[in-house]
């Protein structure tokens, strides 16, 4: 139970930087930290105490198995996560570019 509130806890704390930072690179960091969080619960919510890999062979028949399907979402959350991250940043390096500036008081003020 408890790594489950510390997941939580790491979520609450990139959804701080995000709501509360006005650097870009600072949110896009925060959004990182959050995506992080998700993959970690999913991880935990497939996770069986003394559970063994799903391969089936001659000999196991009652045994406790992890679901594989958390471990897969998770990879393919990893990949998608990475690629949304490359993308925020390819857009913070052009609008610091244009404006010259990350801070996005700043950037409302120009609007140009």
């Amino acid at each position: 139970m408890t790594v489950y509130i510390l997941c939580i806890l790491l979520f609450l704390v990139g959804l701080y930087g995000v709501i509360t930072k006005r650097n870009l690179i600072k949110i896009i960091i925060g959004i990182s930290i959050m995506e992080y969080s998700v993959n970690l619960f999913l991880i935990l919510v497939g996770y069986v105490k003394g559970g063994t890999a799903p391969i089936l062979s001659k000999g196991l028949k009652n045994n406790i198995f992890v679901d594989p399907l958390p471990q897969a979402m998770v990879l393919t959350a990893i990949v998608i996560g990475l690629a949304t991250t490359a993308l925020l940043l390819a857009v913070a390096i052009r609008i610091y570019k244009k404006y010259g500036t990350f801070d996005i008081r700043e950037i409302k003020k120009l609007k140009g």
